[in-house]
């Protein structure tokens, strides 16, 4: 089943458009990674989804889930579809928290929003989701910035995946942590999708998260859709000598084939 397709979207700023015309479907419980340089416009793409571009960018064409176009729905109902059946973890993780608010608080704000559960079966819910992330309990009751960083971003996983959404967008969730966190945060991500049958739309630059985990890749350059494909496929036969120097240039891909070189 279709969880998100993405048909001719474009996104234009007062200058130049990012974006030119991509299509894409992601599928239950797919983890589909879209990859490409910085600038490319990966993380546009992300935003459009949700309507979260900034106000000086505009999407167009049409974006399907759940049967509705979300580009064409109004703020209202649009906050309904976030956090519900789309949900976020962004590469600031701490600026997705307000640093005077509890972690509880923000586990209330967004079930307050969306459910309506008593306080006893609230605090209930956070306490299970943080513990299905690794955290303790005692962790509601903490701010922000007495947890670390993997600590925090695992937070902020539990709250994405509070409602059980169709489709996690991911971008660029390990950026700002070490090696060892992002690996533990990648493990949990897959742990959860196996756990809730999530779809997950991953954005990275980084291919070696993306040979351990993508079921698909598309590879994005100058703001379009260059290649798509089994991520096996794109990673050890790749069509377009773009995506063979993009491989290349990932110095941790000593157990793949070797590739020919983008002149061959």
């Amino acid at each position: 089943m279709t969880v998100l397709s993405v048909k001719q979207l474009s996104i234009a700023g007062p200058q130049n458009g990012v974006v030119h015309q991509i299509s894409f479907d992601i599928q239950q419980g797919e983890w589909f990674a879209l990859v490409g340089q910085s600038g490319s416009g990966k993380s546009m793409t992300a935003s459009a989804i949700g309507q979260l571009l900034p106000p000086n960018m505009k999407a167009t064409g049409e974006i399907w889930c759940g049967g509705r176009n979300l580009l064409s729905l109004p703020p209202g109902e649009m906050r309904e579809i976030r956090g519900k059946r789309v949900s976020y973890i962004f590469q600031d993780y701490q600026g997705s928290f307000t640093p005077f608010h509890t972690i509880g608080q923000h586990f209330e704000e967004v079930q307050r929003t969306h459910l309506t559960l008593s306080k006893a079966e609230r605090r209930q819910q956070a306490n299970s989701a943080l513990i299905s992330v690794g955290l303790q309990e005692e962790m509601y009751d903490r701010y922000p910035a007495q947890l670390s960083g993997g600590q925090l971003q695992r937070a902020s996983i539990a709250i994405a995946l509070l409602l059980r959404p169709d489709l996690l967008i991911a971008d660029e969730p390990t950026t700002a942590l070490d090696s060892m966190s992002s690996f533990r945060v990648l493990e949990l991500l897959a742990k959860l999708q196996q756990d809730t049958g999530c779809a997950i739309l991953f954005i990275t630059h980084d291919l070696r998260h993306v040979r351990k985990y993508a079921d698909r890749i598309a590879v994005m350059k100058d703001g379009h859709i260059i290649e798509t494909d089994a991520a096996q496929q794109v990673l050890h036969q790749p069509q377009q000598s773009f995506t063979r120097l993009l491989i290349h240039s990932s110095f941790s891909f000593g157990n793949l084939n070797p590739l020919p070189s983008a002149g061959e």
